[in-house]
């Protein structure tokens, strides 16, 4: 069972792991705990791993706890969501976008510990569900100008944004189209694949070199000999992917 904390006060999430590591209710339960400050963290952090359950706060500075359950419903699988928050009068809009459970702080041992018995029963309940499993899309179709390419999603190498067009590399080919860099994010989901500035995606397996940039940046060399700019704020999650 994976656990992710999203709260802008470090004691916060230290109170809420602290108090889901003595709780009875994962006594015979493998779990792991992450940590996230903050929306753009929590999107890595669920890019990386596969999480179950999602404490939430509500108030994360100037965003919304809020903002993170909409984007959830929109992932292939949609963790569970507990929102663990000050705030007692948002608890109807927090079972509006499905959510598991409200917790109130200051957290007690006892009330985290029926939101992890609940969380847990219903986990335990979902491989239960007779539905078909669905295949898993290793192909990617790309609209052209005049015709549609369909490549294997393996074979990306980058993509980058630049005037309002995609460009999608391989090995040997380069493909523009007029979808978005959002469009082809939804499409590739397995970990390898992560957005390093806000116009552009790489395959992590296929960088070749990282060199210093202006700025206290990087510039990406891919295997392809592309090159791509790495943006400030996604430096340091690409240096913890690239053990630098």
């Amino acid at each position: 069972m994976q656990i992710l904390l999203v709260d802008d006060e470090p004691l916060a999430r230290g109170e809420l792991e602290y108090l889901i590591g003595k709780s009875a209710s994962l006594k015979n339960v493998d779990f792991q705990t992450f940590q996230a400050e903050d929306i753009k963290e929590a999107q890595g952090t669920l890019l990386k791993h596969r999480i179950d359950l999602i404490f939430l706060d509500i108030s994360l500075n100037e965003e919304n706890g809020f903002e993170l359950a909409e984007e959830l419903k929109q992932l292939s699988y949609s963790p569970l969501i507990i929102f663990a928050t000050a705030y007692d009068d948002y608890a109807v809009r927090a079972f509006n976008v499905d959510a598991l459970d409200y917790v109130l702080k200051p957290f007690e041992q006892e009330r985290i510990d029926q939101a992890l018995g609940k969380a847990l029963k219903t986990l335990q309940s979902e491989p239960t569900k007779t539905q078909p499993a669905q295949p898993v899309n290793d192909m990617l179709s790309i609209e052209l100008a005049d015709r549609n390419v369909v490549i294997k999603k393996d074979d990306l190498v980058a993509a980058t944004v630049s005037e309002g067009m995609l460009t999608i590399s391989t090995a040997n080919n380069e493909y523009v189209t007029k979808k978005t860099l959002a469009w082809l994010k939804d499409k590739m989901t397995a970990a390898k694949f992560m957005q390093v500035h806000r116009n552009s995606l790489v395959n992590v397996e296929d960088i070749k070199e990282v060199q210093p940039w202006f700025n206290h940046t990087s510039l990406l060399i891919m295997n392809n000999d592309v090159k791509v700019q790495v943006g400030r704020s996604y430096q340091k999650e690409l240096g913890q992917r690239l053990g630098m």
